[in-house]
Order: structure tokens, then sequence, then C-alpha cells
């Protein structure tokens, strides 16, 4: 360093102080002195060797680094993950994709992203089952409409709360889990909410929806804790359903359409119920051989027992004591025309008016409940079906009871004499149209649904008649053929006209119901005859399972002949969602 020059010259003067040596020797010196300090360095070439020439490149290479000629290659795509969103949204200019890579996430399932044509002319109940069944990953995007930045589309709760309330009505009255989880599903997914999971049981209804796999879901429930019968309901709902997976109507609009069908009146008042229910079991008499008087003694005995639960109900009373009451007029109307030794058929009388109180609407449903999966919404209503069974049972016999103690020979109510095998087609076929007709008053149906119901009614009695009587087929396999047509008949109409084969179907399996069996192990029972008693009970209850069954297979043959949208490989149709088959 220059800053102290003279540091510099004393340490000069003690350099040559210590040598000893002449000038000569002096000047040898200062000649071989090295100029600066790098003179020092391990590294500087001795005295007299050349400096090497120094490279052209400032740069010192490495052997990482890339030799002359070869071109960098392009960095890798970070891996996705599937807890990441897409680069197009995080801001990054994304890179360019390999020739024949398709634009798409970096994570692909392990079996691919199967092709799904889900065409809106199509029913929704198909698109929506087809969609629950899938896999929630494999599900389509929903359409989404262009918004500005201002609209991000509605509120999250309110279309739960939409979807909860719709599902409600449909499972208040009556419709299976199936249908019902598919109308919810439908309608959240019309509103974009991708990832729900709708759940139903008896009494419970519940909806799940999460945004990403990372967010916490938002789930929502309501309680059904009242049922009534009201296929027009019914009807106007599924159109509103209709209107919301394939119009794309507002959701305003939605709860504008679903506040009018609350309003709307019962198409029926409670009077027309009442003789349709006399009408009812009428016609049923007319199908065990019931003449004139004895289509207006049982008609009379259902109007009372409807009154008296109508009664009950307004009273609170819960509904198993109302079939209590409702089954004990026309028993007790039965037996005052055998006390009274009436030329009546009071096996006729009470037959029919059992016609009016089996409960094979929720049978139906229990069983279509349990052959698609829902477990427990398929025991609940079975079970809720044997209540309502014993309630009868308890109101039959009590009044058969008193009346062999009054008279223990009563002839005319023996089954033997009164129920003979009573062959009259045509009273027959114009009976059990009658009876359909008056069932569809009493489930509250539209009117332009009544004349189909009343027709399939008459098509299944003329399909059990036939076996039954001229093929000479066992009743319950004929029963189960009858059903099974009932069926796919109401599911072609429902197709026909995008509502619910409920309408179309539940009237129309009325003449099949196993009325005189439950009859005859009754009155075996009353009459201390156990083993012909309980043979008769299983009979009837093997009648009503094969209604249920058969009217479940002929929807199920409606859906495999009529293609459902889907995933177009697979091709068949997906086995149910919580039963995925083996």
């Amino acid at each position: 360093m220059a800053s102290d020059p003279q540091r510099g010259q004393r340490g000069q003067r003690g350099t040559n102080g210590s040598s000893g040596g002449g000038a000569s020797d002096q000047t040898g010196a200062e000649d071989r002195k090295p100029q600066s300090d790098e003179a020092h360095s391990a590294f500087t070439p001795p005295l007299g060797v050349p400096y090497p020439p120094l490279p052209e490149d400032e740069h010192p290479t490495s052997e990482f680094a890339l030799p002359a000629g070869l071109r960098p290659e392009t960095p890798a795509e970070q891996e996705g993950s599937a807890f990441s969103q897409p680069s197009s949204t995080t801001g990054q200019t994304p890179l360019p994709a390999p020739v024949g890579a398709t634009a798409m996430s970096a994570f692909t399932p392990p079996h691919g992203i199967p092709a799904v044509s889900l065409t809106k002319e199509a029913p929704w109940q198909d698109r929506m089952r087809t969609m629950l069944r899938m896999p929630v990953h494999e599900r389509p995007v929903p359409e989404r409409p262009e918004r500005g930045d201002e609209d991000t589309g509605p509120a999250v709760p309110r279309v739960l709360d939409l979807t909860l309330r719709i599902g409600e009505i449909l499972l208040a009255g009556g419709e299976g889990a199936e249908d019902v989880e598919a109308a919810m599903f439908g309608v959240a997914h019309a509103y974009g909410l991708e990832r729900v999971e709708p759940t139903v049981t008896f009494t419970l209804l519940s909806i799940s929806y999460q945004p990403s796999l990372v967010d916490d879901p938002v789930t929502a429930s309501r309680t059904v804790r009242r049922r009534g019968v009201d296929y027009t309901r019914l009807s106007a709902v599924f159109r509103l359903v209709d209107d919301i997976a394939s119009e794309g109507i507002t959701l305003e609009e939605a709860y504008r359409g679903l506040a009018e069908i609350r309003r709307n009146r019962h198409p029926y008042p409670s009077w027309a119920l009442t003789v349709a229910s006399g009408l009812l079991s009428g016609a049923a008499s007319m199908l065990v051989g019931g003449a004139l008087l004895v289509f207006l003694a049982a008609a009379l005995g259902s109007m009372l027992g409807d009154r008296l639960a109508w009664l009950a109900s307004g009273r609170g009373l819960p509904e198993f004591y109302q079939f209590v009451v409702a089954a004990m007029p026309p028993a007790a109307v039965g037996v005052a025309f055998g006390l009274a030794h009436a030329n009546v058929q009071a096996s006729a009388v009470i037959t029919g008016g059992l016609f009016a109180l089996i409960p094979g609407r929720a049978l139906v449903a229990g069983v279509h409940d349990g052959l698609t999966g829902y477990y427990i919404t398929a025991a609940a209503r079975l079970l809720e079906v044997g209540y309502l069974i014993v309630g009868i049972v308890v109101g039959v016999l009590s009044v058969l009871y008193i009346g062999l103690q009054l008279n223990p020979g009563l002839r005319r109510l023996n089954p033997e004499e009164a129920l003979g095998a009573y062959n009259e087609p045509v009273v027959q076929i114009t009976a059990s149209m009658l009876l359909a007709l008056a069932f569809c008053v009493l489930l509250q149906q539209e009117r332009h649904t009544v004349a189909f119901a009343t027709l399939n009614g008459g098509v299944a009695w003329v399909v059990y008649g036939a076996l039954h009587y001229v093929a000479e087929i066992n009743p319950v396999p004929a029963t189960a053929i009858g059903a099974g047509l009932v069926g796919l008949f109401g599911q072609l109409l429902s197709r026909y006209r995008y509502a619910s084969a409920l309408p179309y179907v539940t009237a129309a399996i009325g003449p099949l119901l196993p009325g005189s069996a439950t009859y005859f192990g009754l009155l075996n029972f009353a009459q201390g005859h156990l083993p012909e008693g309980l043979t008769s009970l299983v009979q009837a209850a093997s009648l009503a399972l094969a209604i249920a069954v058969g009217v479940n297979l002929g929807a199920e043959v409606a859906r495999l002949f009529l293609r459902a949208p889907g995933v177009e490989e697979a091709g068949a149709r997906r086995a149910a969602k919580r039963t995925r088959g083996f």
C-alpha cells in the first residue's frame, strides 16, 4: 500500500544493512528482488518461465457446464397434485404442452377419464341417476353461464335449502329414495355445485357440499315430519325439477314456483275422497262376486270408516289407531248383515273394505327401496307397513270375534260359501277399472293421468284373470306378471311425459291387492283355526311382495330397453350407488 512511504524506506534500509555486501552485491540483489506481493504465491511461475496466456472468457468453466453445441433442456413441469389448482388459475405462464398431449391437469385417474354424454333431450331422472352412480371424480362438470366479475352465482346455503325443500315434498309424497336423491342432485348440479352428496332416509334428508378437497364441507339437513298423499303436487315438483335441470331457470324463479306448489290446494275436496273410498270398496266387493246390495253395503262401511279415520286424525291419534278405527265399520256392516240373516254375502262386504285399507303404496315403495340398495329406508317403510297391517288386523278381528260370540254359526262369514270361484270377466274388468278410478281420486292425481291409470288397472286384471282363471297358473306368479306390466306401462308413460311413474302405477295395482286372502286369514284366526289362518296370511304376504317386485321389475325392464345416457365406453347400466355388485 502507498499510504505509508516512510515505512517502506525504513524496511529497505534495514534490508541493505543486514546484507553486509558492497555496492555491486547491492545492485544484483535489487535486480532479483520481486516487484509485488504476488511473487510469494505458490502458483506463481519461477523466474524465467513465461506466464500462460489469459483465457478469452473471463468466467471459468465447470464440469457441470453444458458443452458447446448442445441446447439446454426445457425445464420439467412441476408435478401436479389433486390438492393444487391448475397453473392457469395461479397467474403463472403455462408451459408448452408436448405434441399429442391434451390440455388437462397433471393428475389423471389410473383408468383414464371416461367420455360422458348427458344430453338434455333425455329425462332428467336418467341423467341424474347416471351421475349419482358415477364416482365423484368422474362426474361431468356442470355447465355454468358466462358471468361477470361481480356475479359469483347463487349462494350455496340458498341452493341447499331449495334442494332440501324439493326433496321433502317428494319424500313426503311417497316417492322412492332413489328418485328423491336424483332430484336433489339434479337441483344442486344445475346451480353449479359439483361435489354434492345427497342422503335420503325414511324421515331425514341431508346434503353435503364440498367446494374442493381442501375446503370444509357444508352440510344441511331437514326432517320430514308429515307425510301426505297428493300426486298432483308430486307431479308439479317433477316439472319444477325438469325446468331447473333442463331449462336453467334462476334460483328466484325456482323459489317462486315452489311457493306456488305449496299454496295450491288439493284437487279433490274431503267429501270426494270419502265417496271415492266407498266406491273403491264397492268395486272390490264386485271382484269377488258381490251383487248390487253388497256393493252398497261395502261402500257404506268404507265411508263410515273413512270419516272415523278423519276424526281420529284431527284428534292427533297416531296412524296405527286410525287404521284400527277405519277397519271396524266395514267389518261391523258385514257382521250385521250376517246376524240379520239377510241375503247378502257378508264376506264380500268385509273383503271390499279391506281393499281400501291395505297400504299397497307404502309396500311398493318399501320393496323398491330395498331392491335399489336403500336398505335403511326400505326397512323403515316395511316396518310401517307391518304396523298398519297389524292395525287392520286388530280392528277387523275385534269385530269378527264379537260377531262370532253373538252367533257362532254365522254361515255368511264362511269364505267357502261366500267367495267361491267367481269368474265373470265383463263384471270383473269393469269393477277393476272402477276400483282404479276411485284409487286415483284418493291419491289426488291430476285429471289427465286418471284415464291412463284406469286403463292400466284394467290391463292388470285382464292379465291376472287370463293367467289364473284360464291358464290355471298359481295366483302368486300371475299377480307378479300383471304387476310387471303395470310397472312397465307406468314407466313408459312417465318417460313420455317427463313425470313421476307413481300416478300411473299405484292406482293400477289396486285390483291386485290381496284383500280376500287377508280376510280369510283373519276369519280363521277369529274362529280358532290357526294353521289355516297362518297359511292364508302367508299367501297374502306373498301376493303383496309379488306386486311390489313385479312393479319394480317392470320399471327396470323399461330402463333396459330404453337406452339411458351415461358412460359411452361402458354401454351397460351401472349398478346402484350403494351396491356396486360382484
